[in-house]
């Protein structure tokens, strides 16, 4: 991998994982172009690049919901997400960990054009959906979490197959994008811990050294925070489901 690659795949992991499109999809495609094999570690690095802008982008949210676990206030706004948090993270973990070896049976061109696919149906289904719950329940926690484990899949978006999913079971648009990309802080965590554990030593056996993933990273997060903003502005708008269009 030389640097452009890298600067090429850090700009489309920093755009593509806040828009419902699948980042995994998206590396996984450019790196059958560029004709190299990265291990899974190199992609989760690059979301955690994301994750630090999640964690800068929701950074009152955070921290509101950490002052309501320290208080153990589970009623207030903040509070009322501890729990469905909590419990999202247990099928995304399980998931993953069931299904974390089989990722490269799943990246094949195929496979990938049926995950967009998939991504898009959902992302159509949610333009007709209608606007009533403003709190997550513990079986709608359960099954986001579920949904987010699924994304595992190459070109299966996380993002989109969790917002689109709430909106479909008429949670409010703000809540939605809210508890979807919050839900991807410990997901990440706990992804990151897991490739380190698993594969410490596949980026220097496949020739990433750390100038590409660094490179990779800074261009991951300089892009993210407008496209995060442009998908929270296409929900407020009601046109998240346009983006099904590029997913077909």
């Amino acid at each position: 991998m030389d640097l452009l690659q890298s600067l090429t795949l850090g700009f489309i992991q920093g755009t593509t994982e806040w828009f419902p499109i699948s980042s995994t999809g998206h590396l996984r495609i450019a790196e059958h172009f560029f004709g190299l094999s990265v291990p899974t570690l190199y992609d989760v690095l690059l979301h955690f690049g994301t994750l630090l802008v999640t964690l800068v982008f929701f950074r009152k949210d955070i921290i509101n919901i950490l002052k309501a676990l320290v208080h153990r206030n589970f009623s207030s706004a903040d509070g009322k997400l501890i729990v469905p948090i909590i419990l999202g993270s247990i099928p995304t973990a399980i998931i993953a960990f069931l299904w974390g070896d089989h990722l490269d049976a799943l990246s094949s061109l195929p496979m990938l054009a049926a995950g967009f696919i998939v991504s898009g149906v959902l992302l159509l289904a949610s333009k007709f959906s209608k606007e009533r719950k403003g709190a997550i329940d513990m079986p709608t926690a359960l099954l986001i979490g579920v949904m987010q484990g699924l994304a595992v899949i190459p070109a299966i978006s996380r993002s989109g197959i969790t917002i689109a999913v709430m909106l479909l079971l008429c949670i409010k648009r703000d809540l939605a994008f809210k508890f979807s990309f919050v839900l991807l802080i410990p997901a990440v965590f706990g992804a990151l811990g897991l490739q380190l554990y698993q594969e410490g030593n596949a980026l220097a056996l496949a020739g990433i050294g750390v100038t590409e993933v660094t490179a990779a990273a800074v261009v991951t997060v300089a892009v993210s925070f407008l496209a995060l903003k442009l998908v929270q502005k296409s929900l407020a708008a009601k046109k998240f489901w346009l983006f099904s269009i590029y997913c077909f």
